[in-house]
This record gives structure tokens, C-alpha cells and sequence, in this order.
């Protein structure tokens, strides 16, 4: 909503600008309007639009360019979640209460970014949506802490738990890694000093357009079809100055994707405990009975 009142905001100001132009031109400019005097600023003018298009170009290929790097970067992260899980659910029942600390981080960490965002109601982590976003990174930043304090607490039984454990520290280093990457990563797409002034830039040549055409209706329709085309590309601009929120955000799928994946495996013991509940046994569930068993 923001993006689209931004939006909107830029096409007033240009069509301002072009008002603004007609009006200096008719009070201000006519003895020097009627003569060839303006045929000048052609020149000028195409210029200006000229460098004004390839502008706005990089800058649109920019903002795409930003958006699929920060989502490789989301990706990898998720990517070395599920691979943490994992090594700590290879570990063992010790490393249980390791891996419940690891699924609040998830949870922590989509409600976090993604403020619109809801993690399932079994996910408990904790609340930093009323956090800034400084107090909030280090209050992730302890969880992560505590959780490489209890990987090195892992006392291992056997050398086979011993491998597991070292897997679990290296795991955490990789995930460490990725999420340093994430956060060191240009977080806007585009700086708001430099956009105010490229907004400032095209109000001047809508001027020049209202100091260079007629007042009538052909020119009015125009300029109004130019200005929607111009603000519909600054709005693709201005979506993603903050990258997760908008339209054109930085989609959540690959971190709601890793939470899945780790809470995945507390359904399927509920499952195992409901349909192998006797090593003697197999329970099955069907819909609208109770569980039956059969002998192995």
C-alpha cells in the first residue's frame, strides 16, 4: 500500500511538472513562445529523455538483480538449516533439545523479516516482531549461541557418536557461514537519497515538456499516458526498496519449506508411536475406525 501511494505521489509530481511548464510558458515565457526560440531545447530535451530511459533500465535490471541474489542467499541459508537438522537428528535423542532450539530460530527468523507472515501454532520461538531490528539480530544471534554451546557440550558414547558430533559442529560453522553472507549482503535494493533525486530528474524534463508543447488536449493526454508509464516503472522501483514487503518482495517459501522439514519429523514419531505402539504388532488407521491390529 505504501509502494502504490509512493506511486501515486510521482505521477502528481510530474504532472505538476508539466502544469508547472505550461504556466511559465504562458505568463512568464510568451514573447520568447511565439518565436523559434524553444525549437532549441530539442535537442536538449531528447537528451535528457534519452539518459532519463537508460537510467531507469539499469536501475530496473538492478532491483531484479538484487531480488534473485538475496533469494540465492535465502536459499543457501534454508538449505544449511536442513542440513544442521539433520546432522543433529542423526546425533540422537541428546541432541533433541538442540534441534527444538534450532526450530525457534526458524520461526524467529520468517516472523522477523516476514512481519505478515504466521509459522504453525506448534513452533514456539520468540517474539521479535516488536524488537528493532538491532536488539533483534542479537536476540537471534544468543539463540545461535546457546545452540554451538550445546553442540560442543555433546558428550558422545561411542567413536561413532564422535564423528556425529564433529559433524554437527561443522554443519553449524557452514550454517554460521551462510547466514553471516545473508546478513553482510546489501540489504536495499536502492539507496532513497538516489531515487528522490532520479524523481527530481524526470520532474525537470516534464517541465521541459510543459515549456516546449502546446496547452491543448493532444499534448494533456499524452503527457498524462507518460507520466502512468513512468510511475508504473518507478513503482517496480520503489517495491523493493524494502525487499520483503510488497509486491515484488523476496518470496518465504525456502525457510516456511525448512521449519516444514524439521518439525516433519516430530509428526512422523507421533505416527510411529500411534501405528507401532508393540514390537509385536502393526496398527493401522483407517477413517472412521479405531486402530486394528495384526500380528507380524
Amino acid at each position: 500500500m505504501r509502494s502504490l501511494l509512493k506511486t501515486l505521489t510521482v505521477f502528481v509530481l510530474l504532472c505538476s511538472s508539466t502544469a508547472a511548464g505550461f504556466l511559465v510558458k504562458s505568463r512568464l515565457l510568451g514573447i520568447y513562445a511565439q518565436t523559434g526560440a524553444l525549437e532549441s531545447m530539442n535537442l536538449i530535451i531528447s537528451f535528457l529523455v534519452t539518459i532519463t530511459a537508460i537510467v531507469v533500465g539499469l536501475l530496473i535490471n538492478s532491483t531484479k538483480s538484487f531480488i534473485d541474489a538475496t533469494q540465492a542467499h535465502w536459499a543457501l541459508f534454508a538449505g544449511q538449516l536442513i542440513q544442521l537438522d539433520q546432522a543433529m537428528r542423526n546425533y540422537g535423542l541428546q541432541a533433541e533439545p538442540l534441534r527444538k532450539q534450532l526450530q525457534s530460530f526458524t520461526g524467529a527468523v520468517i516472523v522477523n523479516y516476514w512481519r505478515a507472515d504466521t509459522v504453525p501454532i506448534d513452533a514456539t520461538y520468540p517474539d521479535v516482531r516488536t524488537l528493532p531490528k538491532g536488539e533483534a539480530m542479537r536476540a537471534l544471534s544468543n539463540v545461535l549461541n546457546r545452540i554451538e554451546i550445546g553442540i560442543i557440550q555433546l558428550q558422545p558414547p561411542d567413536p561413532l557418536h564422535e564423528r556425529l558430533a564433529a559433524d554437527c559442529l561443522d554443519q553449524y560453522k557452514e550454517f554460521v557461514r551462510a547466514r553471516w553472507s545473508l546478513l553482510l549482503a546489501p540489504q536495499d535494493s536502492l539507496p532513497i537519497p538516489f531515487l528522490r533525486l532520479l524523481i527530481a530528474w524526470i520532474m525537470v524534463i516534464f517541465g521541459c515538456f510543459g515549456l516546449r508543447g502546446p496547452a491543448d488536449p493532444l499534448v494533456m493526454v499524452v503527457t498524462i499516458l507518460s507520466a502512468t508509464t513512468l510511475s508504473g516503472m518507478m513503482f517496480a522501483i520503489i517495491d523493493v526498496v524494502d525487499p520483503y514487503k510488497g509486491l515484488y518482495n523476496i518470496s518465504s517459501a525456502n525457510m516456511h519449506y525448512a521449519l516444514d522439514a524439521m518439525s516433519t519429523d516430530q509428526a512422523s514419531k507421533q505416527l510411529s508411536a500411534r501405528c507401532f505402539g508393540a514390537p509385536d504388532t502393526f496398527s493401522c488407521c483407517s477413517p472412521g475406525s479405531g486402530a486394528q491390529q495384526a500380528p507380524i
